[in-house]
């Protein structure tokens, strides 16, 4: 089935609810492993730290893949690379569904994974085939999917495992996978005449170890002990192979990530917020979860099924899509280069609130919602300043680096919340002190702090002064200086993406 079965204007009208939809399929997809994990150790009689691997396997693979998906996708093949990774995502939900045992369903989970990169092919695609007018709102959209579809997929999760059985989640994440693939054959189109440039094998390779290496460390680290010979064995491999990397990104001539594009400030604002802002969303997401499901006995917690647990997290979706409807007001009360720390002021407040106030669901919900509302600010603003200081040719791969920062992020954050419970658990006890949630969210707090400083000080005073370069959110059209790139921009004759202006 091609493309060229649906009319062309047909096929422009449904691009944006295609890729919309790819989004959050792939963001469900990836957190399914996530609430099923005990689970899974129950029904495949594995230890609890085995099981963890279903979801670990997902990351490991997706910080590998989304680099290689982007720099594929910025080729003459996107729309190939497009289906061929739905194809892949769908055959491992597959092989997760069949009652084959836990090895086939690691297995299944690692190609799953692959779906991570999709996320950069879409916004490459929504930036070079729409008009400017509609490709900023969905850029924005697109950005917000991959946070709001984690919230939704908990709760989906969460009633069908308890309804059909744990296989059955799986079978759902096959069905709208095959969906997707549907769809995307029908209306996602091909790029027309583009340079095909060679795939850097060996900077994949330095990546893919080096990603491996900090992912497991990170993943890991609790059940090895943060002191362990393997951890810190690993860490250092990491480092070693990450700066290897770097050096050689920066002498090849078709580099996976051109990293010559951090020099352009709202390249590196975008990447080093992403990555900061990532561990903060994650630390709340998972002390959330945890604490909800922690049962009442302790003096804390609501003793919580998956569902309900579930069920919390859904104002943060709901609110992360809203936040589309925020920034245009933000944007014309200050400036759309102050939208980033706004958002991180907004996280902030709601680590405030679950610090003070979580004695009640209600509460918990308010403070998601909160959550949701300013993550959304925050990631909307993103991928708009980096798909406006890099060439056409370069979407994909800047937007998969990107993605790869705020997956290290979110493990980093999840690694970091269950660092600081384990810290005030005491000797011979399951479950940590209410005091372990005060002092995570109060480190969380910083975080977001460092974020929003981040965010203001990094693009320079003249830059921040100059850029509205923030991704319209739906439904607005919000016109955008002719100041992309600054004095620092890598390429002064960064060509224009067809359908928008350029110097």
């Amino acid at each position: 089935m091609t493309a060229g079965r649906v009319g062309p204007d047909l096929r422009q009208r449904a691009l944006v609810p295609v890729l919309v939809f790819l989004g959050t399929v792939v963001a469900v997809i990836s957190s399914l492993g996530a609430p099923l994990v005990p689970t899974i150790a129950d029904v495949d009689h594995v230890s609890l730290a085995d099981a963890q691997w279903s979801l670990t396997i997902t990351l490991l693979v997706g910080s590998v893949a989304t680099p290689v998906l982007g720099r594929l996708g910025d080729g003459p093949h996107r729309r190939r690379v497009v289906l061929g990774a739905i194809a892949v995502v769908l055959a491992g939900s597959v092989l997760a569904a069949l009652p084959l045992g836990f090895g086939y369903l690691v297995a299944g989970r690692g190609l799953q994974g692959v779906g991570l990169g999709l996320i950069p092919l879409a916004i490459a695609t929504a930036r070079d085939v729409l008009p400017a007018d509609r490709s900023r709102p969905a850029v924005a959209l697109l950005s917000i999917t991959t946070v709001a579809g984690v919230g939704l997929g908990y709760p989906l999760t969460g009633l069908i495992t308890e309804s059909l059985g744990i296989h059955a989640g799986f079978w759902f994440g096959a069905t709208i996978s095959g969906l997707a693939l549907l769809a995307a054959a029908l209306v996602v189109p091909g790029v027309g005449a583009r340079e095909k440039r060679p795939l850097d094998a060996p900077g994949a390779a330095l990546l893919a170890l080096g990603l491996a290496s900090l992912l497991l460390a990170l993943s890991d680290g609790e059940v090895w002990g943060w002191t362990s010979a393997r951890v810190l064995a690993l860490v250092l491999v990491a480092l070693a192979l990450l700066v290897g990397w770097s050096l050689h990104e920066l002498r090849t001539a078709h580099p996976l990530v051109d990293l010559r594009t951090l020099r352009n400030r709202s390249v590196l604002t975008a990447n080093v917020a992403g990555l900061i802002a990532g561990v903060a969303m994650y630390m709340l997401m998972s002390m959330v979860t945890r604490f909800v499901q922690t049962p009442s006995a302790t003096g804390y917690g609501f003793g919580t099924s998956v569902l309900v647990t579930g069920l919390v997290l859904l104002p943060f979706s709901a609110a992360s899509v809203a936040s589309s409807k925020l920034v245009p007001l933000l944007t014309r009360r200050t400036s759309a280069a102050m939208v980033l720390p706004i958002g991180c002021g907004i996280s902030l407040l709601s680590m405030v609130v679950f610090l003070l106030a979580r004695g009640s669901l209600w509460e918990l919900f308010l403070v998601m919602g909160v959550a949701g509302l300013g993550v959304g600010c925050t990631f909307a603003v993103m991928p708009g300043l980096i798909v406006n200081a890099v060439p056409a040719h370069e979407t994909g791969s800047a937007i998969s680096f990107n993605q790869v920062l705020r997956t290290i992020g979110y493990t980093t954050g999840s690694v970091l919340s269950a660092v600081v419970l384990e810290a005030h658990t005491a000797s011979g006890r399951l479950l940590p002190a209410n005091s372990g949630y005060q002092a995570a969210a109060w480190l969380g707090c910083a975080i977001w702090v460092v974020t929003a400083v981040v965010a203001v000080v990094l693009p320079g005073r003249a830059t921040a002064a100059r850029r509205t370069v923030a991704p319209v959110p739906v439904d607005e059209e919000i016109l955008m200086d002719e100041s992309i790139a600054d004095a620092e921009t890598v390429e002064d004759s960064v060509t224009p993406a067809p359908g928008r202006s350029g110097r």
